[in-house]
């Protein structure tokens, strides 16, 4: 009996007492070397490892990722991002960008706009030179453009889209026709110039003046 509570006290004792090393050792061998980024077409790899240089070395293991978050969230172009450990130090970034739908002339600056309406820092790039370009109503082009898509508005044909003060808009076809929509209810107007475009007595007119309530003034 006696032996035994003297065992017990050496393991106590010994437990208390013992620091085990392996912590350090697996953070050691777990330090990120290697940052792989993956599913980006627009933005260069580059760009995102140079601003995730602060990661190397660091714990693959023990990784905090708010400060990504951080970063990633600088990155206008991201719409998503998830992050892959690839033991024993390698870190997969694998991102799912923003697809821009039109750009935005805003004075002197341009953006693009995402299919959710957000804006984008503009950088020139060859896929998407052929969007359509809007000229004002920041705040008002997501609205139109769901309504466009929810009558199945044929908008690869638009060339650009023209906002004026009174809360209405102007739409620029590639065939250089001009829709002039009225301030409210332009779904029914955008459903009545879909269907006047399967008619080959309308092909002479190049404007299609919805202004009037009701009516279609056709030059």
């Amino acid at each position: 009996m006696r032996k035994s509570l003297i065992g017990l006290i050496i393991l106590f004792i010994l437990l208390t007492t013992f620091t085990p090393k392996i912590n350090l050792i697996v953070n050691e061998n777990l330090r990120i070397k290697e940052i792989v980024v993956e599913n980006n077409i627009f933005i260069k790899n580059d760009e995102i490892k140079k601003k995730l240089a602060f990661l190397y070395n660091q714990s693959l293991f023990f990784l905090d990722t708010d400060e990504i978050k951080k970063i990633i969230k600088n990155e206008s172009f991201i719409d998503s991002f998830s992050i892959k450990k690839v033991y024993p130090n390698t870190l997969i970034l694998i991102i799912k960008e923003k697809e821009p739908i039109a750009i935005l002339q805003k004075k002197k600056e341009k953006f693009y706009i995402s299919n959710k309406g957000d804006l984008i820092n503009y950088i020139k790039i060859q896929n998407f030179i052929d969007l359509p370009i809007v000229f004002g109503g920041e705040s008002n082009f997501y609205s139109l453009y769901r309504d466009l898509q929810n009558i199945n508005f044929p908008f690869r044909k638009i060339k650009s889209f023209y906002f004026f003060e009174t809360g209405r808009w102007d739409l620029i076809m590639n065939d250089e026709k001009v829709i002039k929509l009225p301030i409210k209810n332009h779904t029914k107007s955008l459903k009545n110039f879909m269907i006047s475009t399967n008619n080959n007595n309308l092909d002479k007119y190049k404007i299609f003046d919805y202004r009037i309530k009701n009516q279609l003034i056709l030059n």
